[in-house]
This record gives C-alpha cells, sequence and structure tokens, in this order.
C-alpha cells in the first residue's frame, strides 16, 4: 500500500513538472525539460550549446529517421551523444563501469500532442549507480551544472 502511494506521488510530481515545464527527476536518474521549441531547433541549439563549452559530439542518431528506413514511423526522437575527456576520464579512473553510461546522452522527442522534450541521465544518479566514491563528487557536480544549464538554454526562450 505504502509501495503504491509512493509511486502515485512520484507519478504526480512528474506529471506537474511536465505541465510546468519544470525539471523533474525520476527515480531512474532522468531529468526531463519541456523545450520552448520544436525537435529540430532543440536538437540544433544542444548541439550548439554542447560545442560552446568545448564539448566534443560524438555522435548524432535520428531513431526516427531510421524507423522510417525501416518503413515504421516514430514522432521526432533524437539523440545527441556527447563529452569531454577532462570530465570523464577521472569518474572511469575510479570505477571503470561507469564507461557503458559515458560519453554523455541527451534525447530530443516529441510527444503525441506535439511537445518537445529534452531528456538526459542525472549525473549524481550514474554515479550512485557505479558506486563512484567522494573522491570524484566534485566531478559529479560540475559535470550536474553544466548539463543543467546546457538543458535549460536549450531548451528556454
Amino acid at each position: 500500500m505504502m509501495a503504491m502511494s509512493m509511486r502515485s506521488t512520484a507519478v504526480a510530481v512528474t506529471f506537474i513538472s511536465f505541465l510546468t515545464g519544470a525539471r523533474a527527476m525520476a527515480e531512474d536518474g532522468l531529468v526531463t525539460l519541456r523545450s520552448a521549441f520544436g525537435p529540430a531547433e532543440t536538437m540544433a541549439r544542444l548541439e550548439a550549446a554542447v560545442k560552446a563549452r568545448g564539448m566534443i559530439v560524438f555522435a548524432h542518431i535520428d531513431h526516427a529517421a531510421a524507423a522510417t528506413g525501416a518503413g515504421m514511423a516514430l514522432r521526432p526522437t533524437d539523440l545527441l551523444i556527447f563529452g569531454a575527456a577532462k570530465g570523464g576520464t577521472p569518474l572511469m579512473q575510479s570505477v571503470q563501469t561507469i564507461g557503458i553510461d559515458l560519453p554523455l546522452k541527451a534525447l530530443v522527442w516529441q510527444d503525441e500532442t506535439g511537445t518537445t522534450f529534452l531528456t538526459y541521465n542525472e549525473p549524481a544518479y550514474l554515479a550512485r549507480r557505479h558506486g563512484l566514491g567522494a573522491s570524484v563528487d566534485a566531478v559529479v557536480g560540475a559535470m550536474s551544472s553544466a548539463l543543467e544549464e546546457i538543458a535549460t538554454s536549450t531548451t528556454c526562450d
């Protein structure tokens, strides 16, 4: 009964966050922001913000285009994979398995109502997932702040 109440509360908080455009982090470590722009402009803004911070864009995967190529339909769903060795390497030096979650990723997607969102993995969640110690807290904190700034500048007017 208590688990159901907690789950209902989490769903309600996430739903309210979507409606208000607020930052929402679910138990699974995903942060989602509603974008004031369409999918193409959101992705262009994201890529520009990442590059402006001196990060490398490793890949841009257009899942919708791949679906079309397979004869299937998918609303806009684009993944950007990016990062910087100065941020990721200390984390992998601490616990190498975090390399499965690095480089960083951000997904620009459109829901059934035409609203565009940006979703990314919260670095603090990834650090907990891989059991990183306090020795990399400053790096994780800097990475979290950078991602939040990038996401906010990407999705807001």
